[in-house]
């Protein structure tokens, strides 16, 4: 071998002088053609060495798996839970507030037991409307009722028809009504629509709640303070009627009472027993509501009353309740008055009654009310009595 082939072979690549680069000079072609040599070799090793022709090639093997189309669901709207508008409140307290009441005669709890309920004012009477151009004065301390043209009374427009119908008779009046809104409202509700309800002048928004009152279909009074033996250790209120007082001053105090609701079709005493055995207290206020065409109530709280025989004197319409229903204030003792109360009627055929506005009262009126008709007595507005008295020229507490 030549010295120069030693030294192609011996010295680095790359390295020589430019005479020896150019005694082996490489053409494109031949790269290429090495460059593929090199390449057959390679594979040809890859084949040899594997058995496949893609050997030395990074590969990944993915499984796809072919599904049924699934539908959308459509998403779940969030539902706020439900919560009461208000404190939750049981059975009574609904039946106490709307005023039906829902009776198991045979006192039954199952659930397809017979029931019976009862909607308050249910044959729904209309009263006439109050207050009635009419009937209305202007005085000093507001608009108070009057006679009308032709003798037109407040007694007669004003009152509840009576429901014709067969049987005893009872008529209740249940006074103390507009002290306590909660009471109050109750009592209208929960007392069947006959029962008249007297107002005390002392209540707040008496107009619109004796208002509310009527539109129950009850007949409404006026309770009028009157002083008592022990005033002021009892005191009804300070426009209290007076026995040593002046005619005037009298007369203006049940001016201010009288005007502060329209719709009465009379008054009721509130205590008095020293005015109303105080004939010349007395005369002068009942003439005046005599001539407003009113009637009055003797509550029969009262012994010893002298109301009957100065109304008579005055020739104003008046009764006198024959039993005041919680004159003992215990359950019982309201039962047993009002089981009395029933005998009276069946054996006089007309009774007139009175009692409070206490809860324990109410309850006791509601429940002994429910089934009334079917032991043969039905209820009726305290202006029976009133008026049958009037049109007959004296003082009765019973109708025949």
């Amino acid at each position: 071998m030549s010295d120069a082939a030693d030294d192609i072979l011996t010295k680095p690549l790359g390295v020589g002088d430019q005479a020896t680069r150019r005694r082996f000079p490489l053409s494109p072609g031949a790269l290429v053609g090495a460059a593929s040599l090199v390449g057959l070799a390679l594979l040809g090793g890859s084949i040899a060495l594997t058995g496949d022709p893609r050997g030395g090639e990074p590969r990944a093997i993915a499984a796809i798996e072919i599904r049924e189309p699934v539908a959308a669901v459509p998403p779940v709207a969030q539902v706020a839970p439900l919560t009461p508008a208000g404190p939750v409140q049981s059975a009574r307290d609904l039946e106490q507030a709307s005023g039906v009441s829902v009776v198991r005669p045979d006192g039954s709890t199952a659930p397809d037991a017979p029931v019976i309920i009862r909607v308050p004012n249910a044959t729904q009477v209309k009263l006439n409307p109050a207050p009635d151009p009419r009937l209305i004065e202007r005085g000093r301390h507001g608009p108070l009722p009057r006679l009308g043209e032709g003798r037109l009374r407040p007694l007669d427009v004003y009152a509840r028809p009576e429901e014709p119908g067969p049987g005893a008779r009872i008529a209740i009046l249940v006074s103390g009504l507009g002290i306590g809104e909660a009471t109050t409202l109750g009592a209208i509700a929960r007392l069947p629509a006959p029962i008249s309800l007297a107002f005390s002048p002392y209540g707040g928004d008496l107009e619109k709640i004796a208002a509310r009152a009527r539109e129950a279909g009850h007949e409404v009074l006026l309770q009028l303070p009157m002083e008592p033996f022990d005033y002021p250790d009892s005191d009804p209120g300070p426009q209290t009627l007076l026995a040593a007082a002046r005619p005037g001053e009298n007369l203006d105090r049940a001016a201010w009472a009288m005007s502060r609701f329209p719709g009465f079709v009379g008054v009721v005493n509130a205590m008095g027993a020293k005015l109303m055995n105080e004939a010349s207290a007395l005369d002068p206020v009942l003439k005046d509501l005599a001539a407003r065409g009113l009637g009055f109530v003797d509550d029969g709280t009262v012994p010893r009353s002298q109301l009957a025989g100065a109304a008579a004197k005055a020739k104003l319409p008046s009764a006198r309740a024959e039993s005041v229903i919680d004159a003992v204030a215990r359950p019982d003792a309201i039962d047993a008055e009002l089981a009395r109360l029933e005998t009276l009627a069946h054996q006089k055929g007309f009774v007139l009654a009175s009692g409070s506005t206490s809860p324990m009262t109410i309850d006791r009126l509601s429940r002994w009310s429910r089934d009334l008709e079917t032991r043969g007595v039905r209820l009726v507005p305290v202006s029976v009595a009133l008026r049958q008295a009037g049109s007959a020229g004296k003082v009765s507490s019973a109708v025949p």
